[in-house]
């Protein structure tokens, strides 16, 4: 995917020309033009200095560097449980209106951002004895400084090389559209993280209970996790192999 390879080159210097990147990635430069500026999500996530060399607003090198400017909240796992509820509540409110994010129904978001943040210190205590303190915790990824294109996502988890991408429902069944909603974003997120890292999105339905299994996306062959709230450290352990250790 040239896309995913021109932004990771952009990652791997501090300033690159479109020539330089050509190089790199063995396309011809044109083709390279193109992309840098009228490719929607690169205009998103790349700038050019006054030298015209290209430089990315999120780093592809651990931490992410940058990526907190897009959240609501971003942090490291241990910062994440270092925080009482409320002080993580109101650092997420005000990331939130930062990068844009719709506040309104306030009754019913807010629930739901405490029900993430719940499932999301449950799963982390479950994976006590295994999980990385320096793994990274985003909610609400917001990418649309120009409004060229949207991406969203409710929360992230990034390990060594692995970011789950997880969509939050307070509901205790699937549906259709919320699986196809899920997964929406793969691809983009594939270039955003670079080629370490796989993305693994699923489907977190936070009312139901014991349930963890794969169902078909859209009209295709491809099927996609869907768990409870209670169940995430199954979704962990098949893709890190935790309890094969």
């Amino acid at each position: 995917m040239l896309e995913r390879a021109i932004y990771s080159e952009i990652c791997s210097h501090d300033g690159i020309t479109a020539k330089e990147i050509a190089r790199a990635v063995g396309a011809d430069r044109h083709i390279v033009n193109q992309y840098l500026y009228r490719t929607p999500f690169l205009r998103e996530l790349c700038y050019r200095d006054e030298e015209f060399r290209w430089h990315g607003l999120i780093r592809q090198s651990r931490p992410h560097t940058g990526l907190g400017d897009f959240c609501g909240y971003y942090g490291t796992a241990a910062e994440f449980l270092a925080l009482k509820e409320d002080e993580w509540f109101e650092m997420l409110l005000s990331g939130c209106k930062n990068v844009g994010r719709n506040l309104n129904d306030t009754r019913g978001l807010y629930h739901s951002f405490r029900d993430c943040h719940a499932v999301m210190t449950a799963l982390f205590e479950d994976l006590e004895d295994v999980f990385c303190p320096d793994w990274e915790i985003a909610f609400e990824l917001r990418v649309n400084r120009a409004r060229h294109i949207r991406i969203y996502a409710d929360v992230l988890v990034i390990t060594e090389n692995k970011v789950f991408s997880l969509e939050f429902k307070m509901k205790d069944r699937s549906d259709p559209s919320e699986i196809l909603q899920a997964a929406k974003y793969t691809e983009y997120l594939e270039v955003l993280f670079g080629p370490d890292y796989d993305v693994i999105p699923a489907l977190v339905l936070t009312g139901a209970e014991d349930l963890y299994r794969y169902e078909i996306l859209g009209n295709t062959d491809a099927l996609i996790p869907v768990c409870s709230g209670d169940m995430l450290f199954n979704l962990f352990d098949e893709y890190m192999g935790f309890l094969k250790e």
